[in-house]
């Protein structure tokens, strides 16, 4: 169990003292909370707090409100973790027991050590940490269009631009969060090309089809085009039974890739274009 404060923001959020959840009911409240847990033990000025907490509505005696606020805070959390200084507000959490900041300093270590042994355990870590939409249950206008557009694409990073995910071994461990990120982004092409090599790494082409026809029908539906030219010579690929690359993939990365033989899935004919799950 972990001791002291801790805030999780990576999904609905989670408030607990010493393993102990705290419900904060109120949306000023979980605010008041969520803007200090996000800037590492540094004091938040009381207008930065205010135009997080009311946006561009703000009463005439905010900062009044806030210290009320921040006194409602301390009896819901305890004393020891809120402290009011007079020019704004500190929470006396450490940075590791709040998870944004604990998930962005892991995909910082992940960089760092790109091509390392430890590079895919940091991201893996970091992406343990995702439960879902950011801040979920924070009723905030500039968490929702700042930091949560933010840390939303900080996630898609490592799928984004980390081969290794689709090189096998690893591709059958990537592709069950691949499809979930598509999912999510029907529109980012990047990623449902790596889901397409993931995928046929592990030898499972008639999902590669699948999901080549749902992604592009929802692009020609809410933009009016084609996929770009990485996944149609990708679908090109997989329909002349050519094992698939990412743009700018080495023999040296392809070491181990899965082969498969032009025809081997009777790919060729007609009517196999894939078409959108139903």
């Amino acid at each position: 169990m972990r001791r002291g404060l801790t805030v999780g923001v990576l999904g609905v959020l989670e408030v607990a003292v010493d393993g102990r959840p705290v419900p904060l009911t109120t949306g000023k409240l979980r605010t008041l909370l969520v803007v200090p847990a996000m800037s590492a033990s540094a004091t938040v000025s009381m207008k930065r707090l205010a135009e997080a907490v009311w946006s561009d509505a703000q009463p005439r005696y905010s900062r009044r409100c806030l210290h009320i606020y921040a006194a409602r805070l301390r009896e819901a959390l305890g004393r020891e973790w809120i402290e009011t200084r007079q020019d704004g507000l500190l929470l006396r959490a450490a940075p590791a027991a709040v998870d944004a900041p604990r998930f962005e300093r892991a995909l910082d270590r992940a960089a760092a050590g790109r091509g390392s042994p430890r590079e895919r355990e940091l991201i893996q870590d970091a992406l343990a940490l995702w439960r879902g939409r950011p801040f979920d249950g924070v009723s905030s206008r500039r968490l929702e269009e700042i930091q949560a557009p933010r840390l939303t694409e900080r996630h898609l990073t490592p799928w984004n631009g980390a081969p290794s995910w689709t090189s096998s071994p690893a591709a059958g461990e990537a592709v069950a969060e691949l499809g979930e990120q598509v999912t999510r982004h029907l529109l980012r092409e990047s990623l449902c090309l790596r889901l397409l090599v993931a995928l046929d790494r592990c030898g499972r082409q008639a999902e590669e089809l699948r999901w080549y026809g749902r992604v592009r029908a929802v692009i020609a539906r809410e933009l009016g085009v084609e996929p770009n030219r990485d996944l149609r010579r990708a679908h090109a690929d997989l329909l002349a039974g050519r094992p698939l690359d990412l743009p700018g993939a080495t023999p040296a990365t392809r070491q181990g890739w899965w082969r498969h033989r032009p025809g081997q899935y009777e790919l060729n004919r007609p009517n196999s274009f894939g078409r959108p799950s139903r």
